[in-house]
């Protein structure tokens, strides 16, 4: 019976994602999407600082980085669809599994059409 809810519940939020992305384009003329920076000339000190900075990653890093953000939520594949989507735009993937966005302003600044967070 809980597998049964489960399974309605996401079918529910996964309709609702779909049908808020046609009705609201990522695109839209009144405010741009932020557009990454080139990475920075210093080198990096430490090596699991790469990627959380704004354009530090290559795109080949944006999926494992993105599995391991999304790997706590209930609800990976509009997680990890919205992660990429980010990560492709920015080149980087906050540390951690929620929070810790204030290192990567073009993740944390994306915003959908009503103002909420577009990546995760």
């Amino acid at each position: 019976m809980a597998t049964k809810l489960n399974l309605i519940v996401f079918s529910i939020v996964m309709l609702h994602l779909l049908m808020s992305v046609q009705m609201h384009p990522i695109h839209s003329n009144k405010s741009p999407a932020p557009q990454p920076h080139p990475p920075q000339s210093q080198p990096h000190h430490n090596s699991s600082q790469n990627g959380t900075t704004e354009g530090s990653l290559q795109l080949r890093e944006c999926g494992p980085r993105c599995g391991h953000r999304c790997s706590n939520t209930k609800y990976k594949e509009p997680c990890l669809f919205f992660c990429n989507k980010c990560c492709t735009k920015c080149l980087c993937v906050p540390p951690g599994t929620y929070g810790n966005k204030q290192v990567c302003p073009c993740y944390n600044n994306w915003k959908t059409k009503l103002g909420g967070p577009k990546c995760p």
